[in-house]
């Protein structure tokens, strides 16, 4: 049955909630936001070397522990809940995503052991200035230079994209899209941008003729990629159910404790429907993530459709959440003090992630046109 765990995944959530709550607390986070690196080195090592965090989703021939994504999943909701700060995403969800789907086994066999031991910061650059993620918006330029290509164009919104030494880069062809590997060593231009979000780092990467080794050609290209952003946006969705059971957690705990005109607020009308409306977008989200979850797991034909609705579900029940969870908490919630609005950036930037909800809406509209009556 989808989303029912297994005693298994229960104990690794458990394992990994108890290091998160002692290593990234809510004051571990503002003071690793405030770094230059934007993330603590020393708990990406404990995860990867005594939890094995960084290769439960890499196969056992590269160095992983051969688990599969529903497994990933779990440690997403956890890392979700505590607004984790760090590249696990974009080494993990990403680029190890993208170097497995593009099956080149050279490429994984350099890279990916790296990623499982958390030796390395990847990532995946695919967003231009053309809005939205469809073939036709990546322009970025390839050609032949030998055995070699080089790179010529820009790269916005990367995930970790200063901190990366090695990137993934979708680029145009003159055969069409294919996907190229950078070590970052070899040089471009990164520039860090400004975020709502400050727990999660954006780069701006500026290529002029960047060496770089295909990865994936033209003629499988984009359909690496669009298999790569639909697990993204399923791993997305994960962290968002995570963190919307999280603010739902806090708002009920203070419903519970403040008290107003001599008994709790959480015993006046609004304040419980508000709290039930959080509660059913909660379950529902958790839902949305772990049926997308299996899904990705068993290669689901109806992935895309999956992928979408769970980014859909999930963004707008950690929006929706975040948002209540302010307001429950009065005049408090709106300052810069409570942790509340530490989620409420995470669930705002985290819809413009790998496709909004109206984004995802438009595309599973355009399926359900296309199915015969």
């Amino acid at each position: 049955m989808y989303g029912v765990r297994s005693a298994e995944q229960r104990e690794l959530a458990a394992a990994v909630r108890k290091l998160l709550q002692e290593r990234s607390s809510e004051a571990a986070v503002r003071a690793t936001m405030d770094t230059t690196e934007g993330y603590d080195r020393e708990l990406a090592t404990l995860m990867a070397d005594q939890m094995g965090l960084h290769g439960i989703a890499i196969p056992e021939e590269y160095g992983g522990a051969g688990f599969g994504f529903v497994e990933l999943s779990v440690i997403l909701e956890e890392m979700g809940r505590a607004l984790l700060c760090g590249p696990f995403f974009s080494s993990v969800v990403l680029f190890a995503a993208a170097l497995l789907e593009s099956g080149d086994d050279d490429a994984c066999t350099t890279w990916l052991p790296r990623i499982a031991a958390g030796r390395l910061v990847g990532t995946v650059a695919f967003a231009e200035d053309a809005e939205g993620s469809h073939e036709q918006s990546i322009q970025l330029a390839a050609r032949r230079d030998g055995e070699h290509y080089l790179l010529s164009g820009r790269k916005r919104h990367v995930l970790d994209g200063v901190l990366a030494e090695a990137i993934v880069v979708a680029a145009r062809l003159p055969e069409g899209v294919g996907l190229f590997v950078v070590d970052t060593a070899l040089g471009l231009r990164r520039t860090a941008v400004p975020t709502l979000d400050r727990t999660r780092r954006q780069a701006t990467l500026d290529f002029e003729d960047t060496p770089a080794r295909l990865l994936a050609g033209p003629e499988q290209g984009w359909a690496v990629l669009r298999r790569v952003l639909d697990r993204a946006a399923v791993a997305l969705a994960c962290e968002q159910a995570g963190g919307a059971e999280r603010v739902l957690e806090m708002a009920v705990d203070y419903a519970k404790t403040r008290h107003q005109f001599d008994r709790p607020i959480g015993s006046f009308q609004a304040i419980k429907h508000k709290c039930a409306d959080m509660l059913v977008a909660v379950e529902s989200a958790r839902s949305a993530a772990r049926c997308a979850a299996e899904a990705v797991a068993a290669n689901d034909p109806d992935l895309e459709l999956l992928a979408g609705l769970a980014k859909t579900v999930c963004s707008d029940a950690f929006s929706l959440c975040a948002r209540d969870n302010i307001q429950i908490h009065g005049g408090i919630g709106f300052t810069w003090e409570h942790p509340a609005h530490l989620y409420y950036k995470r669930a705002k930037s985290g819809e413009a992630h790998f496709g909004t909800p109206r984004h995802h809406r438009e595309r599973m509209a355009l399926r359900a046109e296309a199915l015969p009556v």
